[in-house]
């Protein structure tokens, strides 16, 4: 038998890119032109399917406009059987989640996530028989970080609970009846996979200890957008693809005469670039060229213009430098605020901004549907943070280099968990220990910070919960939650403020040594 796995396919139907404008070998439709099912073939999805593209941004706000959903589409032409839920399925309600399931025709399996109003039809497990007679026992949960990161209002019908308590029972449930077991789990692996080494304390990421502590035969991973064509964990086969579908897995499962034995061959496979197959799926799909034409309408409508244009700026030399592009979304956090501080971060692509500005180009640099939250924090506070912040630099005292640590590089990269921040001089010495690098903050106009009294700052409902090291930003007092999302805040300050001159909001340096002479 075969399982052909995607996920992480963050709502690229389609091969385009959108915020170029250009096309790109990726997306739903190019894997199911490929993709060749027959009865001894089952296909699964990992989630985090409706976030992350403008595609699935515009649908998400016009959907009762539509008779269909574009994702539900991509998984139909696929011959999707099972999936499960990812983090950012969460992100836009219980609604846009049952709009989802109700065009889906394959079955949602997801055993840490209770209903409360029970129209999701989600399943705690399902033992499908193959053809052969062969039964393949199926669970899946996702990572229990939701709680962390997700909004209350998101949650108030559905309940995440612990994704290892779950599916150790639901392992337990279904390894006697079946002749192979498989666990769907939107999230990672906790440790290095070559050397063993943990990467992080958080329960963001089990896949390790969930293979060890339970006995699955196949465990699907995502969330993590990790390549991994195969590893083995206590006798339990581990796969992952990257994101967007521009990889999915396959799985060859050979079974070896009479008994349970049997063979697990994995490997990833990129798709092809659209040909005869593509475009019978296109021809299949045209009642939904409407949202592509109403989509693109909107993408390329002009909001305003920078004074000058910013080119796409390196991460070192951003991280190092400043960044004109965090200046900005800074900004529109203290205007819309009125806090005292704001901190940002980028996405892990390097990003620039043109000098005539559409909807598609803000889209392009701010991709989540992020809201902003105020915290009261102290100065001890946001001399934590800004330690974090500290750690992304590793320094060569031999040679006077400084790069990336491997802490925001590994298990994936995560530049998005460095943070600029706005109304604030401060100062990094990366000879310093990490912990102890911050040298230099006081408020913009020089004025020193007190050890008694509390600020307020400005930053993303992720960074909000303490997430990417934050945890002193997470356990500060919430002052004040809002519902505008930050590309709707950015769209409205660049009309606003047009032509939009280059930002100083902050007063940064980075204190790199001299090598040390041989």
């Amino acid at each position: 038998m075969r399982i052909i796995f995607t996920s992480d396919t963050h709502g690229h139907v389609y091969p385009i890119n959108y915020a170029r404008n250009c096309p790109e070998i990726s997306g739903l439709f190019c894997v199911a032109a490929q993709v060749e099912k027959d009865e001894n073939t089952l296909v699964i999805d990992g989630g985090d399917s409706l976030q992350g593209t403008p595609l699935m941004m515009y649908y998400l706000e016009h959907r009762d406009e539509f008779d269909f959903h574009p994702v539900a589409e991509g998984f139909k032409e696929l011959g999707l059987d099972y999936y499960t839920l990812g983090n950012h399925d969460f992100n836009f309600g219980y609604d846009a989640i049952l709009d989802y399931t109700k065009y889906m025709d394959a079955t949602l399996i997801c055993a840490n996530v209770t209903d409360k109003r029970g129209a999701l039809g989600i399943k705690d497990n399902v033992i499908h028989v193959m053809s052969d007679g062969t039964r393949v026992g199926i669970t899946a949960a996702v990572t229990g970080y939701v709680n962390v990161w997700e909004q209350k209002s998101n949650l108030e019908e559905l309940e995440v609970l612990d994704p290892v308590h779950a599916l150790k029972k639901q392992y337990d449930y279904l390894k006697d009846k079946c002749d192979i077991t498989v666990c769907i789990y939107h999230g990672g692996f906790e440790e290095n996979l070559a050397t063993g080494e943990l990467l992080s304390e958080t329960a963001e990421n089990q896949a390790c200890r969930i293979a060890r502590e339970t006995g699955f035969d196949i465990m699907l991973t995502g969330h993590q957008h990790m390549a991994v064509e195969g590893v083995t964990i206590d006798g339990t086969v581990g796969v992952q693809p990257p994101s967007n579908a521009a990889k999915y897995c396959v799985l060859d499962i050979d079974f070896k005469g009479e008994g349970a034995a049997f063979e697990i061959h994995t490997k990833l496979v990129a798709p092809k670039a659209p040909g005869e197959a593509y475009e019978e799926i296109i021809k299949r799909h045209t009642f939904m060229d409407v949202l592509a034409e109403r989509l693109n309408k909107w993408l390329d409508e002009p909001i305003g213009e920078l004074e000058k244009e910013i080119e796409p700026e390196p991460k070192l030399q951003a991280a190092l430098l400043g960044s004109k592009i965090a200046s900005i979304f800074n900004q529109v956090q203290l205007d819309y605020t009125g806090a005292d501080f704001s901190c940002t971060s980028l996405s892990n692509d390097p990003l620039g901004l043109k000098k005539e500005i559409t909807v598609r180009d803000v889209l392009g640099i701010y991709q989540f549907a992020n809201t902003v939250e105020v915290k009261r924090v102290t100065k001890a506070v946001l001399k934590q943070a800004l330690e974090r912040c500290a750690e992304y630099f590793d320094y060569n005292e031999e040679t006077g280099e400084v790069s990336v640590s491997k802490v925001f590089l590994q298990p994936k990269i995560e530049h998005y968990n460095y943070d600029y921040y706005a109304g604030l001089e401060y100062a990094f010495d990366l000879a310093r220990p990490v912990g102890d690098r911050v040298v230099l903050l006081r408020r913009l106009d020089g004025t020193e910070l007190s050890e008694d009294e509390s600020y307020t700052l400005v930053t993303s409902n992720y960074r909000a919960t303490g997430t990417g090291g934050y945890e002193c930003i997470g356990q500060s007092e919430v002052v004040k939650s809002f519902s505008d999302e930050m590309p709707d805040l950015l769209i409205n300050f660049i009309r606003k403020n047009s032509p939009v001159k280059e930002i100083h909001n902050s007063k940064f340096t980075v204190i790199v040594p001299s090598a040390q002479k041989q």
